[in-house]
């Protein structure tokens, strides 16, 4: 198996321009992909074969990772807290926005979480509910 590399790209202009450090190689190009072939490239001149993969660097990217990384994080908490409260599997998916094969991922990932809830028929709000006080209901009154 090849080496992988790992390249960070910034953007100069209208390139993207590329660094390998340890082995002094710079690459660039109009597209990612051409930056990764130019590394790649530069990296067979001085006899190095690797696969080269490149992440583009730019703030808004990183507050980009930064989020994405939190919602992952948020997800994994909320997934793990509704399969401690015996929610469904289904019901944690809804809750979630996720879909169920995703939710049996993050459970079987995390050892520490409990099994969620067989699917059953639904129970009263008394039984569902954390705190029967987070039930509320909107009434109209017609004048």
């Amino acid at each position: 198996m090849s080496e992988v590399i790992e390249c960070r790209a910034v953007r100069r202009g209208r390139l993207w321009v590329a660094h390998e450090p340890e082995h002094g190689v710079y690459g660039s190009g109009r597209t990612l992909r051409l930056v990764r072939e130019s590394v790649e490239g530069g990296l067979a001149a001085v006899g190095v074969t690797a696969e080269v993969t490149i992440t583009a660097v730019t703030p808004e990217l990183e507050k980009l990772r930064a989020v994405e990384e939190a919602r992952t994080a948020a997800l994994i908490e909320a997934v793990k807290a509704l399969a401690l409260r015996k929610a469904t599997l289904r019901d944690i998916a809804e809750a979630t926005g996720v879909p169920a094969a995703h939710v049996k991922r993050l459970l079987a990932a995390n050892k520490t979480a409990p099994a969620p809830a067989a699917n059953s028929t639904e129970g009263s709000a008394s039984e569902t509910a954390e705190d029967p006080e987070e039930c509320h209901h909107n009434e109209r009154t017609t004048s």
